[in-house]
């Protein structure tokens, strides 16, 4: 563990240590609501809301999610496959038809989770374009301005309030849809609406875009056997491999100590903040032998998603697009591989400022 500041000059304790990082998610007195609260240190300027599921703890907590998970079981996750491959293969055939080199990110990786979330969600069609630079803004530590992170938060606020609005006289059949009626029925406030709606739109895009775009990148450079992408009995191994070896997910939302708390060495005085590296958690070598070599056989959980009751709800969805993209990528175009760099243009762009890990542009040659 280490002391860090973060960008708005609040220091926090940095856990590296995948046994101390599991301890941090699941124990109950490191609390995400205190960490939501006005004074509370920041990894940026943003101020996180206080209704929103991941910033609740206990009862609160748990009812929220206890709506939503419907939509994230193994049977709905079933009847969204074909959904999520017809995608992959209509915007792979559209990528082939214009022509080598191109750029996976803005081809493939974007619009994919653009697609299913948007039809999960009953967001319409002629709409999803625009979540692309509003979403991006949530992860931002420092890429943008406080003054532009306020606005396209209040963008994507506005915007969700008014869809709400619209589909209420609708009876669509979508995740939304679902909650309106939560709402409707009293289990939901209107701002516990507006917030779910932002969260599973907004937590699902940006970490599952970025994860796409690590999954290729590894492929490209060799890190792993071009012919486990070729073969889907060993698809959910590498994937999960690939989740822990490279998540787009690099940290924790922060957590504040309800009390002093002895975390290995050091003792955690109540008020203050603690953040966990999911990347050093995911390569600790006391729990994953070699842990830079995707392999068959590991026998321990990654970090990627979480621990604990604020573990990710929408892993299988995740999983679902990161194993369905690199199957129908590779089956497409075999031959696929990094472009040569350019001056101007590299073949490997990444993104700036923000708390996840991400490709800006990834261009690709067949």
């Amino acid at each position: 563990m280490q002391r860090i500041r973060t960008p708005p000059g609040d220091e926090m304790w940095l856990v590296s240590d995948y046994a101390l990082g599991r301890r941090v998610l699941s124990d109950r007195r490191f609390s995400r609501a205190a960490a939501a609260a006005p004074g509370a240190p920041r990894l940026n300027s943003a101020m996180p809301s206080p209704t929103s599921m991941m910033s609740l703890d206990g009862a609160d907590h748990a009812r929220l999610r206890k709506i939503v998970a419907a939509a994230f079981t193994t049977g709905k996750m079933t009847g969204m496959a074909p959904l999520v491959r017809g995608t992959a293969t209509d915007l792979l055939t559209d990528m082939n038809r214009r022509g080598s080199p191109a750029d996976l990110v803005s081809s493939f990786a974007e619009p994919l989770p653009v697609a299913v979330l948007g039809n999960l969600l009953g967001v319409p069609a002629q709409d999803r374009g625009i979540f692309d630079s509003w979403v991006e803004v949530l992860f931002d530590i420092t890429a943008s301005s406080d003054l532009e992170k306020s606005r396209q938060r209040l963008l994507l606020v506005d915007y969700m309030s008014t869809l709400i609005d619209r589909k209420r006289v609708r009876d669509d059949d979508d995740l939304l849809t679902d909650l309106i009626r939560a709402h409707d029925g009293d289990s939901l406030t209107k701002a516990e609406l507006v917030s779910l709606g932002l969260a599973l739109l907004t937590a699902g895009y940006e970490t599952t875009v970025g994860q796409i775009g690590l999954a290729v990148l590894a492929v490209l450079q060799e890190r792993i056997p071009r012919e486990f992408v070729k073969d889907e009995e060993r698809a959910d191994v590498l994937v999960e491999e690939l989740l822990r070896v490279t998540p787009s997910t690099a940290i924790s939302f922060p957590r504040v100590a309800l009390e002093d708390v002895e975390l290995g060495d050091i003792r955690v005085r109540a008020g203050e903040a603690v953040v966990v590296s999911l990347l050093h958690g995911n390569r600790d070598d006391k729990v994953f032998a070699e842990p830079d070599v995707l392999r068959d056989g590991r026998s321990s959980v990654h970090l990627t998603f979480g621990h604990g009751i604020h573990r990710c709800l929408g892993a299988p969805l995740a999983r679902l697009q990161v194993r369905t993209a690199l199957l129908e990528l590779f089956a497409c175009l075999p031959e696929l591989r990094l472009a040569e760099d350019e001056p101007a243009a590299p073949a490997v762009v990444w993104k700036d400022g923000l708390i996840t890990r991400g490709l800006g542009s990834l261009h690709v040659a067949w």
